[in-house]
């Protein structure tokens, strides 16, 4: 019986053979809380309400076969992201590559080897802490970056805009995929540090006075601080973009005056998606500008405020950018 307080991970072992079951029991119990089914059908009732960390699935059984209750797993979202790992005597290649087909992260044949189903299992709950560990810290930094917009008088559309507009244009600079995803996600902290900017200056209608600009102006030392120091990953390109996208390619922007490719190339990046966005939409304290204006604008500040080659190449994305405005045009 599984004690409610049993803090180890879960798994599902199914197989309509008894013996079997046993021999995964013996292997596995000393480290895992273990759940037990037969057929195809009491596996997914254990799974769907239990939940378990990880599936060991035999495929031949009577009823529905693993495969249909893998597929069946693999369709359903409370169970997609579950692990399954099939445990059969069929050795074929062409059986496991079903397997796989059908959405199983592993393959064990019968008889099984007991340090091999250790460690099969032992990797595979692994790679789902590193994948939980991810999302968490995404999370983190789309809710700092949502804790910035509550204080700040633009919206959550303007952060979606932008962060997609920053994707668009860091793959035409020849991120790779993984990295531009990295970007979409660290851009809507690039405000974070207006948490520590004054209300009379942060939602004031009207221009800000050469002192209050000075006042604004420490929001990016400020996000930078509340991000922290990282040495690789997505708060790190989060740090960067916070500190850098109000920087200058002529030398004139802030907090530290960097020129060129001084300015890391996030940064540049998101000062383009940021001003198109920032100049396209209505503020309380302005109307929004045309495309057209905005990207002549955008033209006259190249090799000034913007980075040359990727003004041009922001340009080119024209019409994906402009898709971008349309689905998360302000209602």
């Amino acid at each position: 019986m599984i004690k409610p307080n049993d803090a180890r991970p879960t798994l599902l072992l199914v197989d309509d053979e008894a013996t079997n079951l046993q021999v995964l029991r013996h292997i596995l119990q000393d480290d895992y809380r273990l759940l037990f089914a037969k057929d195809g059908e009491k596996a997914l009732e254990l799974a769907f309400r239990e939940q378990p960390d990880l599936v060991l699935l035999d495929v031949m059984m009577p009823g529905m076969t693993g495969y249909e209750v893998c597929t069946t797993l693999k369709q359903t979202a409370s169970t997609a992201g579950i692990p399954v790992i099939f445990v059969t005597a069929l050795a074929d290649t062409a059986d496991e590559a079903r397997g796989f087909d059908v959405g199983a992260v592993d393959y064990i044949t019968k008889p099984v080897s007991p340090l091999i189903v250790k460690a099969r299992v032992r990797t595979h709950l692994s790679l789902v802490r590193v994948d939980e560990l991810k999302q968490t810290r995404l999370q983190i930094v789309q809710r700092l970056g949502l804790a910035a917009e509550y204080k700040d008088n633009e919206t959550g559309l303007h952060v979606i805009r932008m962060s997609h507009y920053s994707r668009v244009l860091a793959l035409a600079a020849g991120f790779s995929e993984t990295a531009a995803d990295d970007l979409l996600n660290a851009a809507p902290m690039h405000d974070v540090g207006k948490i520590g900017i004054p209300d009379a200056i942060l939602q004031k209608n009207g221009k800000l006075d050469d002192a209050e600009w000075d006042v604004m102006r420490n929001h990016a030392q400020i996000g930078a601080e509340i991000i922290g120091e990282h040495e690789s990953g997505l708060l790190r390109m989060a740090r960067s973009i916070a500190l850098t996208h109000h920087e200058k390619w002529d030398g004139s922007g802030y907090p530290n005056g960097l020129r060129g490719e001084e300015i890391p190339l996030e940064g540049r990046i998101v000062a383009i998606a940021d001003v198109f966005d920032a100049l396209t939409s209505v503020r309380p304290y302005k109307s929004a500008w045309t495309v057209e204006d905005t990207l002549a604008l955008i033209q006259r500040e190249s090799g000034r405020h913007f980075d040359p080659q990727l003004v041009e190449l922001f340009i080119e994305q024209m019409p994906a950018i402009l898709e971008i405005k349309a689905r998360w045009a302000e209602h």
